[in-house]
């Protein structure tokens, strides 16, 4: 990244810039290409209780959907799938509104900075064909060329991402930082940026970004401002 970069322009990838989430499809078209495989969709059960009952900790059932489904795979088989799978997302599943903005700040001359709270296995190719700058996103481990699963970082949610947000404002104090995210869990770091963004975001999550100053609108269909929208635009 640029140290004298003007602006840094920050997207959340699951519900902003696509339409829905991408690592669990990741994972089960994955395993749909032998539907033997899909069958290792059960040993999740345990963790999805744990979830539901226990503390609701992503970031375990994250790496429990690794560990029970992709261990063991080689870096050769992802590298594989992702060449296959992440045109389908290209083609199928962003959002034009979100790719509008992302080529404005291009246009602009932004730094583009992808923060996800999804995982390296993809993350980081899915931005490089998206045209970012530099990837943020939660961190898998490896054993050699086999896939192990667990989480190598904190998961990228939540007050983690607000945290990775001030690691890039302390990389560059002079850039004006805007940031997107679609959830409640992204307002941490959307009301530390210098201009938030909440995209295609619940009742509840607009009430909360209003209640902080940063911008709603909605982009899953024509580009609108939404309910609690500023009217400064963007970038």
């Amino acid at each position: 990244m640029s140290a004298t970069a003007a602006v840094i322009a920050v997207f959340d990838l699951d519900g902003t810039i696509t339409r829905r989430d991408t690592l669990f499809p990741y994972v089960l078209h994955y395993l749909a290409q032998r539907p033997l495989r899909l069958l290792r969709l059960l040993r999740l059960l345990p963790a999805v209780a744990a979830y539901v009952f226990a503390g609701r900790d992503r970031g375990r059932l994250k790496a429990a959907l690794l560990r029970h489904t992709l261990r063991g795979e080689t870096r050769a088989g992802i590298d594989s799938w992702n060449a296959r799978y992440l045109p389908r997302v290209i083609a199928r599943d962003l959002l034009a509104p979100a790719i509008a903005a992302i080529e404005r700040h291009r246009g602009a001359g932004d730094t583009l900075v992808l923060m996800s709270a999804s995982v390296d296995l993809y993350v980081p190719e899915l931005a490089r064909r998206l045209g970012f700058a530099q990837t943020i996103c939660t961190g898998v481990a490896w054993q050699g060329q086999a896939l192990d699963g667990a989480l190598v970082t904190p998961n990228r949610r939540g007050d983690e991402k607000a945290r990775c947000l001030e690691g890039l404002r302390a990389h560059d104090r002079e850039a004006r930082i805007v940031a997107y995210g679609n959830s409640t869990s992204d307002l941490p770091h959307l009301r530390l940026a210098h201009h938030g963004v909440l995209v295609n975001g619940s009742r509840a999550a607009r009430a909360a970004a209003a209640a902080l100053g940063i911008e709603c609108v909605d982009w899953r269909g024509t580009w609108r401002p939404a309910a609690c929208s500023n009217p400064d635009s963007p970038g």
